[in-house]
Protein backbone atom coordinates (compact mmCIF):
# COMPACT_ATOMS: atom_id res chain seq x y z
CA UNK A 1 0.00 0.00 0.00
CA UNK A 2 0.96 3.59 -0.60
CA UNK A 3 -0.24 6.67 1.26
CA UNK A 4 -0.78 10.32 0.28
CA UNK A 5 -0.28 13.43 2.39
CA UNK A 6 -4.08 13.81 2.15
CA UNK A 7 -4.45 10.59 4.19
CA UNK A 8 -5.60 8.40 1.31
CA UNK A 9 -4.39 4.83 0.90
CA UNK A 10 -3.74 3.28 -2.49
CA UNK A 11 -3.58 -0.45 -3.20
CA UNK A 12 -2.61 -1.92 -6.57
CA UNK A 13 -4.89 -4.79 -7.56
CA UNK A 14 -3.77 -6.14 -10.93
CA UNK A 15 -3.19 -2.68 -12.41
CA UNK A 16 -6.30 -1.10 -10.89
CA UNK A 17 -5.69 1.25 -7.98
CA UNK A 18 -8.13 0.93 -5.09
CA UNK A 19 -8.48 4.18 -3.08
CA UNK A 20 -9.73 4.80 0.44
CA UNK A 21 -8.88 6.94 3.47
CA UNK A 22 -6.70 5.91 6.37
CA UNK A 23 -7.89 5.05 9.86
CA UNK A 24 -6.18 8.26 11.02
CA UNK A 25 -8.32 10.32 8.61
CA UNK A 26 -11.50 8.46 9.59
CA UNK A 27 -10.79 9.13 13.26
CA UNK A 28 -10.13 12.82 12.59
CA UNK A 29 -13.40 13.13 10.65
CA UNK A 30 -15.54 11.51 13.32
CA UNK A 31 -18.76 9.68 12.45
CA UNK A 32 -19.20 9.69 8.67
CA UNK A 33 -22.83 10.34 7.71
CA UNK A 34 -22.68 10.82 3.93
CA UNK A 35 -20.41 9.84 1.03
CA UNK A 36 -20.84 11.14 -2.53
CA UNK A 37 -19.00 8.95 -5.04
CA UNK A 38 -18.01 9.68 -8.65
CA UNK A 39 -19.74 8.06 -11.62
CA UNK A 40 -18.17 4.94 -13.08
CA UNK A 41 -16.54 5.75 -16.41
CA UNK A 42 -15.52 9.25 -15.32
CA UNK A 43 -12.12 10.38 -16.57
CA UNK A 44 -10.21 12.19 -13.81
CA UNK A 45 -6.97 14.11 -13.54
CA UNK A 46 -4.65 13.95 -10.55
CA UNK A 47 -5.88 16.24 -7.76
CA UNK A 48 -9.44 16.51 -9.11
CA UNK A 49 -11.97 16.55 -6.25
CA UNK A 50 -13.94 13.36 -6.87
CA UNK A 51 -15.45 12.20 -3.56
CA UNK A 52 -17.22 14.24 -0.89
CA UNK A 53 -17.32 12.90 2.66
CA UNK A 54 -19.51 14.49 5.31
CA UNK A 55 -19.17 13.70 8.98
CA UNK A 56 -20.65 15.09 12.17
CA UNK A 57 -17.54 17.31 12.41
CA UNK A 58 -16.78 18.42 8.86
CA UNK A 59 -17.00 17.93 5.13
CA UNK A 60 -13.94 16.75 3.23
CA UNK A 61 -12.95 15.98 -0.34
CA UNK A 62 -11.02 13.04 -1.69
CA UNK A 63 -8.70 13.96 -4.53
CA UNK A 64 -7.81 11.75 -7.47
CA UNK A 65 -4.32 10.38 -6.74
CA UNK A 66 -3.65 9.63 -10.43
CA UNK A 67 -4.89 10.44 -13.91
CA UNK A 68 -7.23 7.76 -15.19
CA UNK A 69 -10.74 6.36 -15.40
CA UNK A 70 -13.01 5.48 -12.48
CA UNK A 71 -13.93 1.87 -13.22
CA UNK A 72 -15.79 0.93 -10.02
CA UNK A 73 -17.25 2.67 -6.97
CA UNK A 74 -18.15 1.18 -3.62
CA UNK A 75 -21.95 1.40 -3.64
CA UNK A 76 -22.04 0.01 -0.07
CA UNK A 77 -20.90 3.42 1.19
CA UNK A 78 -24.03 5.12 -0.15
CA UNK A 79 -26.18 2.89 2.05
CA UNK A 80 -23.77 2.67 4.97
CA UNK A 81 -21.34 5.64 5.13
CA UNK A 82 -20.41 4.59 8.69
CA UNK A 83 -18.43 1.75 7.12
CA UNK A 84 -15.64 4.32 6.76
CA UNK A 85 -15.34 4.45 10.55
CA UNK A 86 -15.71 0.69 10.97
CA UNK A 87 -13.27 -0.60 8.34
CA UNK A 88 -11.34 2.28 6.72
CA UNK A 89 -8.59 0.05 5.33
CA UNK A 90 -10.83 -2.73 4.08
CA UNK A 91 -14.51 -2.71 3.15
CA UNK A 92 -14.73 1.09 3.05
CA UNK A 93 -12.72 1.68 -0.13
CA UNK A 94 -14.18 4.49 -2.25
CA UNK A 95 -13.33 3.74 -5.86
CA UNK A 96 -11.07 1.86 -8.24
CA UNK A 97 -9.20 3.77 -10.88
CA UNK A 98 -7.57 2.49 -14.04
CA UNK A 99 -4.54 4.78 -14.18
CA UNK A 100 -3.22 6.13 -17.46
CA UNK A 101 0.26 6.05 -15.87
CA UNK A 102 1.36 4.13 -12.76
CA UNK A 103 4.68 5.98 -12.28
CA UNK A 104 3.24 8.62 -9.87
CA UNK A 105 2.64 5.76 -7.39
CA UNK A 106 6.39 5.80 -6.74
CA UNK A 107 6.07 9.33 -5.28
CA UNK A 108 3.70 8.27 -2.49
CA UNK A 109 4.71 7.14 1.00
CA UNK A 110 5.04 3.58 2.18
CA UNK A 111 3.51 2.60 5.53
CA UNK A 112 6.61 3.47 7.59
CA UNK A 113 6.88 6.92 6.02
CA UNK A 114 3.15 7.53 6.52
CA UNK A 115 3.35 6.55 10.20
CA UNK A 116 6.22 9.02 10.62
CA UNK A 117 4.21 11.68 8.72
CA UNK A 118 1.24 11.44 11.11
CA UNK A 119 3.58 11.36 14.11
Amino acid sequence: MKYTEDHEWLRDEDGLIVVGITEHAATQLGDVVFVELPEEGTEVAKDDEIVVIESVKAASDILAPLDGEIVEVNEALADNPGLVNEDALGEAWFFKIKPSDLSPMEDYMDEAAYREFIG
